[in-house]
């Protein structure tokens, strides 16, 4: 929990300064540590749902009628409002990380599972042919050649759905799971600045971090597009 008697040490900042130095000083560890539960909590997000993406879309890939039913289950939780969706989950999950998570994953997965079947269509007809000709079984062109080709749109739909998760993590504050968005709401309840600005800016950092961090591992596992380019 932050400082409670945080108005009686204001000094020359005032109750109205946007950053006081001495309470973000004495308050590294508060700062520290919601900043880790915030990226654990976009980690695990992501990657559970891009576990339960994958097969969605290798099936929906495989056979096309799967698609309308995949696009419309993911489309449906997509849509459903961040605050109602939690409320859903409460009464069999309780205020947890685990609804939490649930809420989180399931806003993952149209992203991931539109950009996996956009990669995966992307790949060109004649080098699934020269696949086939050079003897590769459905499993091992799939493994060696077409997933390597679908990388691109693949890992910028893990972009935009870890952007989308680290901004939908400050929910988790309200109901007491931590995150960047204790510091947010601890603001607006106090009319205190500080911790608002604090934890909206590592939010945007955040965001920012991991679509840079992203960019570079595609950067670096896709080298035929560097060559190309």
């Amino acid at each position: 929990m932050l400082e409670p008697a945080w108005t009686a040490v204001l000094g020359a900042n005032g109750p109205r300064s946007w950053i006081w130095w001495d309470w973000v000083r004495r308050h590294l560890g508060v700062v520290g540590h919601a900043t880790r539960q915030h990226l654990e909590m976009t980690a695990i997000a992501v990657g559970l749902g891009l576990l339960i993406a994958f097969p969605i879309a290798l099936l929906a890939w495989r056979w096309r009628r799967l698609r309308g039913p995949a696009f419309a289950i993911t489309g449906g939780l997509y849509t459903i409002p961040s605050l109602a969706l939690f409320a859903l989950l409460i009464p069999f999950t309780g205020l947890s990380t685990t609804t939490v998570e649930i809420g989180l994953v399931s806003y993952t997965l149209l992203i991931l599972v539109r950009n996996i079947l956009i990669g995966l269509d992307a790949v060109p007809d004649e080098v699934r042919e020269a696949a086939r000709g050079m003897g590769f079984s459905p499993a091992r062109q799939l493994v060696r050649v077409e997933l390597p080709l679908a990388v691109p749109a693949i890992v910028a739909g893990i972009r935009v759905a870890t952007v989308t998760t680290v901004g939908l993590v400050t929910i988790a504050a309200l109901l007491g799971q931590g995150g960047l968005g204790t510091l947010i709401y601890d603001g607006l309840e106090r009319d205190f600045r500080t911790p608002l600005v604090i934890g909206t800016v590592l939010s945007v950092a955040l965001a920012a971090g991991a679509d840079l961090g992203l960019l570079g591992i595609q950067w670096l596992v896709t080298p035929w597009s560097r060559r190309r380019t």
